[in-house]
């Protein structure tokens, strides 16, 4: 908190300030703290009539402009719209600006939730200010300012593109408060907001108002990161500290290499410790030490939701407890006034009691996986101080009021949907971020807990690093160009899109490829010069030794897709028992099917258990040519694959079998290749040339070669040039030309001018990932004739995605539900063909995953034996991840019922099913 004493030119600067900004005097006035100087800039900007964007560190303040903005709405008489990118964001900025201005003042509008929609102050997700938008909303009437909080957010590669949509499509007049992180293009950022929005001032702020000191838990030590500053001012990393972890790194690889600790099960080898004879502080002695710095509260990041609840089962029954009885009582009344609407009877099954004796314990979780008024009732206690210690995934880095004294990192790398990677600097930057809470503390902490292998220097790095670019994600979509070319027409459309700061820092880029383009001309005229031959041209020489190559490997390669066609048609012979030989990859040897995986026209994809008991599906990359049964086995009627039990005796029996694998065949060149003439008569050429017999051809040849590379990478730079200037115009034009076919779009307006069909018109009204899917499955009536828990379980599909892919085909509920998914499925795939035949992004496949404990919940079953029954089924659900996904669910509901009509026919089923599905927990909080 700033100082109240000040300098005279600072309280002579302030006194002119009230006279040019009473506004902004009369609202400082009301806050129980100084506005730093960013602060004063961006407010003073905003009421002087500028749209303002500010780029500040997490924790920094940059709410407060946004919080001006609803200052100077109520002021004029005019609305403020406060937009965040998630629900639980949108929340706490109601309740925060509630606390401020009063329940009649300000509204809330999020996908499943709607309070006092027409008030002067709304808060909102994006989403729903982009469906106004498109929708021609009157809420959008006397609008004068929207807040996008969180802004950077247009940066994801999921919802980023809505950010977009909503600053190209405002009305002129209203002024617009972009609020972000800090990212090291603000002015390229800035430049595009004065280019599309007109006077914009940019705002940027890099000092955190709480210090923040990097450390390294190594053991029960805790070390800082950093020694000082050098000369340059540049921070250095503490030696000691590298040397101590660089010693343990060494005595760890001696462990892992040296004497075993015992034999191994079988009497092989020592079996090596995982991290060699480290082992890392548990999570009870780093929150324990934490604690006894006085460095609680704490977040401590796990990045996983089942290391979260493990980590807070570890430190209750380690008897940890950070809470006096008189927080225990505090507790137990805020627990009970967030779960009262609970159902009684699924207390257990949710896992309340050890949830709240842990919070008794001042210890929680926080991830996407809890129910949500467990996760609203963790927030709260943090933000009061009753919890100390939460275990959280990174979503909780999301612009949710969470302020810590310490942030701890237990790891430096996370699964990021594909793969596992190493955090980048932004994201260390914005986990640890969360530390330090103005006004309470003086210093925030950052804590890196020591891994084998894991370097002080690379850590330093992260810390350190302050290069964060935003970059657009902006892509066109389905409804996104049917609402564009409804509002706008087509050439209107496609200059709307031209405007989008993607466009614009894609043609920013072609500066610079120019550049290269340039340079590598001239090299490639140095090159020219080196190859020159006196026998002859030695670039036709060339060109003939790179048709032989390219015809050899052209033979070489109709030799492996007919062996592939071969397997692929003696794969479709395979029964459920046959013993086969895997001859390629790393299952080869013997394996017994069971299930061939035959579907349709597509190569078939066998289930099959191998000797060293792994269980999986094949591919004919798999078989170096056609695939014979060397044998039966008898098997189970029901063979549970997944059972390590059942995996085991199955390949005990297979090994048992006295069948044995062939020799692998011997890989030859063609025979044909001998015998082609045309490769015979382009070596005859090649031995003819005139520069075959120069002393230099092969030094030449190089040259050649680096010509050779040079130009294909030039060509590339050309052709990356081309796509980048009008590519966002270019796939507009190709998803229009898609919906053209699909009759979305009209060639020619109608009589009132429009280009939009009434198919067009529902597909603009359907929002998500599968909107296209949606209006085909509408359109074609796949859906019609479904009792409600039936349409649930079906819609699930379009909605639903597994986390882990198990490599079997989920169980669903027969009869109606299977048929409409099958038939849910076949439109998906002939839509995918077209989407592949127009060079459009694909539409996800339907995940039929959760259609059976989804069909099971909406026709009544308790919590309990749905999600039993998803467990039994291999899909294991937490009662938070089957509410969101029921909300998922609802929200495509509840379109579907709008654009049907509620009326008749599947709208009507939609609402029924809206009904079936909004009961018990899911109901809790919408």
């Amino acid at each position: 908190m700033a100082s109240s004493s000040r300098a005279p030119a600072e309280a002579y600067a302030a006194a002119r300030n009230r006279v040019a900004r009473p506004r902004l005097a009369e609202f400082a006035g009301s806050l129980p703290f100084d506005l730093d100087g960013f602060q004063i800039s961006a407010c003073s900007a905003l009421e002087d009539g500028h749209g303002v964007l500010v780029c500040a560190p997490t924790g920094a303040g940059k709410t407060v402009v946004g919080e001006f903005a609803v200052h100077l709405a109520l002021a004029q008489g005019l609305k403020c719209f406060y937009t965040t990118p998630i629900k639980a964001l949108s929340n706490q900025k109601y309740a925060d600006l509630v606390a401020r201005h009063g329940a009649d003042a300000v509204g809330l509008l999020t996908g499943d939730t709607a309070v006092n929609g027409d008030a002067q102050v709304v808060v909102m997700t994006t989403e729903v200010l982009r469906n106004m938008i498109y929708a021609g909303s009157h809420h959008l009437e006397h609008l004068g300012y929207v807040v996008m909080d969180e802004v950077h957010y247009l940066a994801d590669r999921f919802r980023g593109a809505v950010w977009e949509e909503v600053i190209l499509q405002l009305p002129d007049h209203v002024a617009l408060v972009s609020l972000s992180a800090t990212v090291s293009n603000a002015e390229e950022f800035g430049d595009w907001l004065v280019t599309v929005r007109g006077d914009t001032t940019v705002v940027v702020d890099e000092v955190r108002p709480v210090p923040l000191w990097q450390h390294m838990m190594v053991g029960n030590r805790m070390l800082d990161l950093f020694a000082g500053e050098d000369e340059a001012g540049e921070l250095q990393v503490d030696p000691d500290l590298v040397r101590h972890t660089r010693e343990l790194d060494r005595q760890n690889a001696m462990s892992s290499f040296g004497g075993g600790r015992g034999r191994g099960r079988s009497g092989g080898p020592p079996r090596r410790p995982q991290n060699g004879g480290y082992r890392p502080p548990s999570r009870v002695t780093v929150i324990d030490r934490l604690d006894r710095e006085g460095l609680l509260p704490a977040i401590t990041f796990v990045f996983s939701r089942a290391g979260c609840d493990a980590a807070v089962g570890q430190c209750v029954r380690s008897g940890l407890r950070l809470t006096t009885d008189d927080e225990v009582e505090e507790i137990r009344r805020i627990v009970a006034e967030h779960t009262a609407d609970l159902p009684q009877a699924d207390l257990a099954v949710l896992g309340f009691w050890e949830w709240r004796e842990a919070l008794e314990r001042g210890i929680a979780a926080h991830h996407a996986g809890m129910l949500p008024a467990f996760k609203e009732t963790v927030e709260e206690l943090f933000v009061r101080g009753l919890v100390r210690a939460v275990f959280a995934t990174e979503t909780l880095a999301l612009g949710i009021n969470m302020p810590a004294r310490t942030v701890v990192l237990e790891r430096l790398v996370k699964y990021n949907g594909e793969s596992h990677a190493d955090l980048t600097p932004g994201e260390y930057t914005q986990l640890t971020g969360r530390a330090g809470r103005r006004g309470i503390d003086v210093e925030g902490h950052a804590v890196v807990v020591w891994q084998p292998g894991v370097d002080p220097v690379m850590v330093a790095g992260l810390a350190s690093t302050r290069t964060y670019p935003l970059r657009s994600s902006f892509r066109p979509g389905y409804n996104m160009a049917v609402n564009l070319v409804g509002r706008l027409g087509t050439d209107a459309a496609r200059d709307l899109l031209e405007q989008s700061l993607g466009q614009f820092q894609a043609d920013r880029s072609v500066v610079g490829l120019a550049k290269r383009i340039e340079r590598n001309l001239e090299a490639l005229a140095g090159y020219e010069g080196s190859m020159q031959c006196h026998l002859g041209d030695f670039a036709e020489y060339m060109r003939l030794r790179t048709e032989v190559s390219a015809r050899e490997k052209s033979l070489s390669r109709e030799g492996i897709t007919e062996r592939r066609e071969a397997s692929s048609e003696s794969m479709r012979l395979l029964k459920t028992g046959d013993v086969i030989a895997v001859t390629t990859g790393r299952r080869a040897g013997l394996a017994v099917v069971l299930d061939p995986g035959i579907d349709g026209d597509a190569d078939p994809r066998p289930l099959v258990l191998t000797e060293d008991r792994w269980a999986g599906r094949l591919s004919t990359a798999d078989f170096s040519g056609p695939v014979e049964s060397l044998g039966r086995m008898r098997l189970p009627k029901r063979v549970d694959h997944r059972t390590p039990r059942v995996r085991r005796d199955l390949a005990s029996a297979l090994r048992t079998t006295g069948i044995t694998a062939p020799s692998s065949p011997r890989r030859r060149a063609r025979a044909a290749n001998g015998d082609d003439p045309e490769l015979a008569a382009l070596r005859r050429a090649l031995r003819n040339h005139p520069c075959h017999g120069c002393d230099d051809r092969e030094a030449h040849a190089r040259w050649a070669e680096r010509h050779a590379r040079l130009e294909r990478e030039t060509e590339q730079l050309r052709q990356k040039v081309r796509a980048t200037t009008h590519s966002l115009a270019r796939a507009f034009d190709r998803i229009r030309g898609l919906l053209g076919e699909r009759g979305y779009l009209a060639e020619e307006p109608d009589a009132e001018g429009n280009l939009v069909t009434e198919h067009g018109a529902r597909l603009a009204r359907l929002w998500g990932e599968s909107d296209l899917l949606t209006a085909e499955c509408l359109r074609h009536g796949v859906w019609e004739g479904l009792d409600p828990a039936e349409l649930a379980a079906v819609v699930s599909a379009l909605v639903y995605e597994t986390r882990r892919d198990t490599g079997t085909m989920p169980r669903v509920p027969s009869g109606a539900v299977s048929e409409a998914l099958a038939d849910t499925v076949r439109l998906w795939a002939e839509l995918e063909a077209d989407e592949r035949r127009h060079r459009v992004d694909r539409t996800r496949e339907p995940d039929l995953g959760f259609a059976w404990p989804m069909h099971r919940w909406a026709r009544g079953e308790t919590l309990s034996a749905v999600l039993t029954a998803a467990e039994q089924n291999g899909n294991e659900l937490t009662a938070g991840d089957f509410v969101r996904w029921c909300r998922q669910v609802l929200d495509l509901l509840d379109q579907i019922a709008g654009v049907a009509g509620r009326k008749s026919g599947v709208g009507k089923v939609a609402a029924q099913a809206g009904a079936a599905v909004r009961r018990g927990v899911v109901a809790v909080g919408t």
